[in-house]
């Protein structure tokens, strides 16, 4: 007999339910699935014992990043090492392009519109010359955030988890390649525009071959472009 503990699993398993996700209240829980309070709870018991959700201030329980308590990125502090940061886009060449592989074949319509409003977002911003508007650090932060939403829409645990961990682990190397790039040339290059644009389109398009070349080109575009700035 599948309990009710299996069935909220297995939706993070499944990458339903991504790292930090709120889980729905008791009451949401038991309109869903047609049980008991009791039930309920002893459910989430058992998810807190097994250590995949936490509950945070407040009262809320949230689902957890599984790879975080077994997985040491290293060399943190080497954010400001062009080689390092040449091996960090390397890596997010490979990421980001499963990512979009995923997130073209398994994003709802709803999510789909919400990184089209995203995407929509990013091309104002990118569109401001440096020194008017966002700074450096708020342009890193809001690419970060479409990448982000492409790794979460992927409905992929690991490749989920392991994005939300890479990002935090190096945002200081992203940022400063954006840094370096914007100090060269003053504001977003023209060809990291339409790389994005060609990630939305394949996305938008659910063509999952197209979205996955995109954004591994993109990455790798961005790589050729840190290497001109030594």
């Amino acid at each position: 007999m599948v309990t009710l503990q299996y069935e909220l699993e297995s939706l993070l398993l499944e990458g339903e339910w991504v790292p930090g996700h709120p889980v729905p209240s008791e009451r949401r829980l038991m309109q869903i699935y047609g049980v008991s309070r009791g039930t309920v709870r002893e459910a989430l018991a058992g998810m807190k014992a097994n250590g995949v959700i936490e509950t945070r201030q407040g009262g809320r329980s949230h689902c957890i990043n599984l790879l975080a308590q077994h997985l040491e990125l290293p060399l943190e502090g080497r954010g400001d090492d062009i080689d390092f940061q040449m091996q960090v886009l390397e890596a997010r060449a490979v990421l980001e392009a499963e990512a979009a592989w995923y997130a073209a074949q398994r994003a709802s319509d709803e999510e789909l519109f919400a990184l089209a409003q995203e995407y929509q977002r990013m091309c104002e911003r990118n569109r401001r010359p440096v020194g008017r508007g966002d700074s450096t650090l708020e342009k890193a932060k809001a690419d970060l955030q479409f990448h982000m939403l492409i790794a979460q829409s992927s409905h992929h645990l690991l490749v989920c988890s392991f994005s939300q961990l890479f990002y935090h682990r190096y945002f200081n190397a992203i940022y400063s390649v954006l840094s370096r790039t914007l100090g060269r040339f003053g504001r977003y290059p023209d060809g990291i525009g339409r790389q994005h644009e060609s990630i939305h389109r394949a996305l938008q398009a659910r063509d999952a071959p197209a979205a996955r070349e995109a954004a591994s080109q993109h990455i790798l575009y961005t790589r050729d472009l840190l290497q001109r700035c030594r």
